[in-house]
């Protein structure tokens, strides 16, 4: 019985045997024929970047073929063993409306939408926004944050975000989106409008 190293140079045979079977260029040509060649294609690069970190926030920008990249302020927030949960995304508005800002908030699909999403800035008043609608990354929760609620969200240290699970109703999830670097990036979001 041969061992797998005896039959190692009649596998190197065959394999080498195979190379020598194909041949790249045809004998007495110089060059592969121009009709074999591959000029490529462009590729173009219209996903999303991170243009700059703010403390607990990420301006992720989505680059645009005309004029500004729009921007969101995100943070994803996690739960106790540090899994992700929801997801925080603001954009700033252009200056001189009621609205100051708006925000994406994206909870899993087995949220229980009846009882919307609550949001409190440090010891404040509790606000609750209802649910827009869900897709198969979650459900989403479309607020507007007036220029006195961005205020309180630059002087703040955490806001605390309320969801009920579908499966626990009588549990609600507490989740801590940190307000650490928020003045910083929402300025830069409102600096990337202008862009």
């Amino acid at each position: 019985m041969k061992s797998q190293t005896d039959s190692f140079p009649a596998l190197l045979a065959f394999v080498l045997g195979l190379g020598a079977a194909t041949p790249l260029m045809a004998q007495g040509e110089a060059v592969p024929p121009v009709a074999d060649l591959s000029l490529g294609e462009e590729v173009s690069d219209n996903g999303t970047y991170l243009a700059s970190t703010h403390g607990a926030w990420q301006l992720i920008c989505q680059r645009a073929r005309e004029g500004t990249d729009p921007c969101l302020l995100q943070q994803m927030l996690r739960d106790a063993e540090g899994n992700p949960v929801a997801e925080f995304n603001l954009f700033a508005l252009p200056p001189g409306r009621e609205v100051a800002a708006g925000a994406n908030i994206v909870t899993p699909l087995l949220t229980l939408l009846t009882q919307q999403v609550t949001i409190r800035v440090d010891a404040g008043t509790a606000k609750r926004y209802p649910f827009t609608w869900c897709e198969p990354v979650g459900c989403v929760a479309r607020i507007g944050l007036t220029a006195a609620e961005v205020a309180a969200y630059k002087r703040g240290r955490t806001a605390t975000i309320t969801i009920v699970p579908l499966a626990a109703p009588d549990q609600p999830v507490n989740l801590t989106l940190s307000l650490t670097g928020f003045t910083a990036g929402y300025d830069a979001a409102v600096a990337a409008l202008g862009r």
